[in-house]
């Protein structure tokens, strides 16, 4: 163009025909490259929900694989699908490629009149708004005859989605419908399935209760009996017996479970006036007295006083046996006979009680063999603490194990578990020095996935494994201070949170903790809660060391011995005489893991049936006899690991630590440091 009269020649109007027809095939060319890289792209998304339909059952994963399909071709900051449903609404699903770890879709109800997704399901065409004042973009979702839904996305930009081609949304539209149809078939199934087995659950509870009646006579066997059957179907925070008192008029509480325990709510005695409570009302009426909103309806004192606690809905149901009502609980019927039973029991029980108290007389149980597995030993060091174990095994108490490294503590564990009622169920072992203190608290509790830099998947923590069961928490006294909350909190509550989650979880262990360390020093130093430490310690074990059982290393050299000849194919029938006298007379600093060491070591390199043990196999010359060797010794280490500290600054752990020089645990370095007395503030 110019803005001058021109007249063009027949040369350069040649020219500009032959620039006209190339610009036209190159223009031709490009439009059909385009339009061939947009129907590939069309094939692949289609391929790719034809292959998200038959993969993705569940809403969730469903609703988040078709976002995946669909946003490398559409333009879209929201992609949804709106289904209707009974009471003509809408249900509104956002499809997200990213959803939230465990947490469900959170649909959207709306009512289907005047809506875009109305008419489109009534007209069934689909309808392309050209900016977002006209809102949305939506094209119906059918599946046969029937219309199941409407497919959106929408955008800022205008004019966003010309370039779609009527039949490939028709495509999409009918490869989600058959997606959808799957899910709503796939999730009837599942309802199905949990209401099956939401019935035979309360066919259980039934049969457990009625189990009750005849087996359970005392009362709190028979409370917790129905209160652990009623559990499985029905939420409650409380469960009350009361029976009716005839001299008073009313009912008296007998008995109460449930989580909320404290004792200022319904104590065990308390009176119940019969027209001002619900169990009181319940058992007047013979009808069940049911309480669904206590914000907005509070008719007795004993509402108020529930509303008070943090209740928010009660039920009370009358007790009758052969025709008479005996008292209130939340459920009836069967219940009624078993406290009826118990209360027979407990008059029989009074009567033979009477009588048994004139002959009462005390019978100790002698055994002259403790049965512990490869707890060897008949010193009575070893004597002490079996029978300190055989009295705290078969309780649910927390034991903490306290003795030097080497000395069988995750034996004694074992032992403990395993003459438990806990048996059965499984031991976890936790080691919480080896663990780095920034996964410590996802080790123990677990973690959601997303929950932190690496967390790909969800992860059952140690606790969760061990419900049921018991976890041994060996060095306990390494565990930091901020994971110390919460596991004082598991023994205290029996509950914790995952690591990225808000979800509180229930958990039944039993706490077996182990440490090498002085505890009381370690909490007086500020590194271990002393909260926590009196939690641990309800039942202390020391485990004695090896120089203080030294009756019993003849025993466990012949044990080792037959252990370590069977292992290695090798014929050995004991040590010599000056090998056992060097046995006893050595300190065992290392106990008997080290005693464990030598022999083998001993059987490797034994050339007859008796094993010859010199003292290069021991690390002391001379018997712990000799206390000026002792002394001797101990400056020696003291003043090796003096050294070391000084050189590490007194960092005690990681690569360049004075353990890792030392060659040694960092636990049982500060062992070796309490009972030496080497602190910094001395030393500097």
């Amino acid at each position: 163009m110019d803005n001058k009269p021109r007249v063009f020649g027949e040369t350069e109007r040649r020219i500009l025909r032959i620039f006209a027809t190339r610009a036209g095939a190159e223009l031709e060319r490009m439009r059909t490259d385009r339009e061939v890289k947009l129907l590939n792209a069309e094939l692949s998304t289609l391929l790719d929900i034809n292959r998200a339909v038959g993969r993705h059952l569940h809403r969730d994963s469903l609703f988040g694989a078709l976002a995946e399909c669909l946003k490398t071709l559409v333009p879209t900051e929201r992609f949804g699908i709106e289904l209707p449903i009974d009471g003509d609404q809408l249900q509104g699903h956002i499809l997200s490629t990213i959803p939230a770890a465990g947490a469900p879709t959170q649909p959207t109800l709306l009512p289907a009149a005047g809506t875009a997704c109305d008419w489109v399901l009534r007209n069934r065409v689909w309808f392309i708004a050209g900016c977002r004042d006209e809102f949305c973009e939506r094209f119906p979702v059918t599946h046969g005859e029937r219309a199941l839904g409407a497919l959106f996305f929408m955008t800022a930009e205008r004019a966003a989605y010309g370039h779609l081609r009527r039949q490939f949304l028709e495509q999409v539209a009918n490869q989600v419908a058959i997606a959808v149809a799957n899910m709503k078939s796939y999730e009837e199934i599942a309802a199905l399935n949990a209401s099956i087995a939401a019935a035979a659950a309360r066919r259980r509870t039934v049969l457990d209760i009625n189990n009750a009646i005849v087996t359970k006579l005392t009362r709190d066997e028979l409370l917790a009996a129905v209160s652990d059957a009623l559990a499985r179907v029905i939420t409650f925070d409380r469960l009350a017996l009361s029976l009716y008192e005839p001299k008073e008029n009313c009912l008296s509480i007998l008995s109460y479970a449930g989580p909320y325990q404290r004792d200022d709510y319904t104590p065990i005695g308390r009176r119940l006036k019969l027209d001002d409570s619900p169990a009181g009302l319940a058992f007047t009426t013979r009808k069940p007295v049911l309480r669904r909103d206590l914000e907005r309806e509070r008719l007795t004192s004993s509402e108020e006083r529930a509303y008070g606690h943090g209740f928010r809905s009660i039920c009370a149901v009358p007790l009758v046996v052969r025709g008479l009502s005996i008292g209130g609980i939340t459920v009836a019927g069967q219940i009624a006979i078993a406290v009826d039973n118990m209360r027979a029991h407990e008059e029989v029980e009074s009567l033979k009680a009477r009588f048994e108290a004139e002959a009462v007389y005390l019978q100790e149980e002698i055994k002259t063999e403790h049965n512990f597995e490869e707890i060897i030993g008949q010193s009575a060091p070893i004597r002490r603490l079996l029978k300190k174990l055989e009295q705290v095994a078969p309780t649910d108490a927390t034991v903490l194990i306290h003795g030097e490294t080497g000395t069988g503590k995750e034996l004694l564990a074992r032992a403990v578990h395993d003459r438990s009622r806990r048996k059965n169920r499984p031991l976890v072992k936790v080691n919480c020095g080896s663990i780095p203190s920034g996964l410590v608290e996802s080790e123990l509790f677990g973690h959601e996935r997303g929950a932190f830099t690496g967390a790909t998947q969800q992860r059952i923590g140690r606790f969760e494994l061990a419900n049921g069961g018991t976890i041994f928490l060996d060095e306990v006294t390494e565990l930091p201070l901020d994971t110390q909350v919460k596991l004082l909190r598991v023994l205290q509550e029996g509950e914790f949170e995952r690591v990225g989650s808000s979800r509180t979880m229930k958990v039944d262990v039993r706490v077996i903790a182990a440490t090498n360390r002085n505890v009381q020093e370690v909490v007086r130093s500020g590194v271990f809660r002393s909260d926590l430490f009196y939690r641990l310690n309800v039942f202390p074990l020391e485990v004695p060391a090896l120089r203080e059982r030294r009756e019993d290393i003849p025993l466990l050299v012949n044990f080792f011995l037959s252990r370590f000849g069977k292992n290695l194919g090798k014929e050995v029938r004991g040590v010599s005489q000056k090998s056992m006298e060097s046995l006893s007379n050595y300190a065992w600093p290392g106990n008997i893991r080290e005693l464990q060491n030598v022999i083998e070591r001993a059987v490797v390199l034994a050339k007859g049936p008796i094993v010859q043990i010199d003292d290069s196999m021991l690390r002391a010359d001379e018997t712990v006899e000799d206390s000026s060797f002792i002394d001797n010794l101990e400056n020696v280490e003291r003043q090796h690991i003096v050294r070391a500290l000084t050189e590490t600054r007194w960092v005690i752990h990681g690569k360049k630590g004075a353990a890792e020089i030392l060659g040694i645990n960092p636990s049982t370095l500060r062992s070796r440091m309490d009972k030496l007395g080497i602190k910094k503030s001395q030393i500097a």
